[in-house]
């Protein structure tokens, strides 16, 4: 029997099937608001078929997005301007999640297409705030120390974006704490180098993001699943790497996050990444087998043959498409045909199932 298309139960939402919208900067809103572009963009891949599509990076606040033509969730006029994208996804009978998100020391860069170079301040450009003053790179700006106050701040803004999520329609929630962006920053020793209580040891490192884990979940029902994507190692000798991830996911799973979505990297720009077919699925297995929490697998899963031996030897729970998806956005109509699965197709498009 196909996996890949069963049904996946988190809490007491039922997800109809295992292949996962892959959050993607799409870095076209130049006020933080979704536009046709992004209707067009989440409408396509739910009527593709994707059990679950998680939209792109949403910034808590302005001083959070990665470029200034990113998508967020500040304000409530921002929430309303999601929910038309939210009913169409449910209507064609996918969930719809958020990924919420502070790029930290990552933030004020121009899209990839235009280089994606650090802005400055006279051009759209923002000072970056990060728990250390390490810039990302050379020639980025140096980032601003976070204060005591700036994360209390930052952690009562994502609890207003969790809440607005809520009201919004989205029916899972998932923490971005992976590459590179803020709350990785914070666990990583290589961006981290702080020397209060949020700095220096491993709990000390971990205590931010937890607390921001603890916020979103307090604040989204108990009844709906929440994710955190976090980067499992930083591919650097003494950075973040897969032990401490260990931990830091069986804190998680403590505070009650149901699901891990598990990629690597982003923290610095010269890390050799051993890039290739599926290479990230081993650290959703080692998480899954070690911690017994769900897991998704995410980075080259392209054939409907890879994605179902992943789910059907149980090496992860879900797997989340980025590219393969931009490339075909019905990936999941023509994959369950080619294993045999029955995915019902939009009534419109049903003259061309056979």
């Amino acid at each position: 029997m196909n996996k890949l298309f069963s049904p996946l139960k988190l809490r007491d939402l039922v997800i109809p099937n295992r292949v996962f919208v892959s959050p993607m900067c799409q870095y076209s809103s130049p006020d933080g608001k979704p536009n046709n572009w992004h209707f067009v963009h989440y409408g396509s891949r739910a009527v593709g078929g994707a059990g679950l599509v998680l939209t792109e990076a949403m910034a808590i606040t302005p001083a959070g997005r990665i470029s200034p033509d990113d998508l967020g969730i500040w304000s409530d006029e921002h929430a309303q301007e999601l929910t038309t994208c939210v009913s169409f996804i449910k209507e064609q009978g996918s969930i719809a999640g958020v990924q919420l998100a502070h790029a930290g020391r990552k933030a004020s860069v121009a899209p990839p297409w235009l280089g994606g170079k650090p802005l400055t301040q006279d051009n759209r450009g923002w000072q970056p705030l990060a728990p250390s003053s390490i810039p990302f790179a050379p020639g980025h700006p140096t980032p601003r120390t976070a204060t005591v106050e700036d994360l209390d701040k930052i952690n009562q803004q994502f609890a207003e974006a969790t809440r607005r999520s809520l009201k919004t329609g989205f029916q899972v929630v998932e923490l971005h704490a992976a590459h590179g962006y803020l709350l990785h920053q914070f666990l990583s020793p290589l961006s981290n180098q702080r020397n209060d209580e949020f700095g220096g040891s491993l709990e000390n490192r971990m205590r931010f993001p937890l607390r921001v884990a603890q916020t979103v979940r307090k604040n989204w029902p108990d009844n709906l699943p929440m994710f955190v994507r976090i980067s499992a190692t930083d591919w650097v000798s003494g950075g973040w790497d897969l032990d401490q991830s260990m931990e830091f996911c069986r804190q998680l799973k403590n505070l009650g996050v149901d699901l891990i979505d598990c990629s690597s990297g982003g923290l610095v720009p010269d890390a050799v990444i051993p890039v290739g077919p599926g290479f990230q699925t081993p650290l959703a297995t080692e998480i899954k087998n070690k911690l017994g929490i769900a897991t998704g697998a995410v980075g080259l899963i392209t054939s409907p043959e890879q994605a179902e031996q992943i789910i059907a030897t149980e090496l992860a729970d879900a797997v989340l498409l980025g590219r393969e998806l931009l490339r075909n956005p019905y990936w999941p109509l023509h994959a369950a045909q080619t294993l045999g699965a029955d995915l019902s197709w939009p009534v419109q498009y049903e003259r061309a199932k056979s």
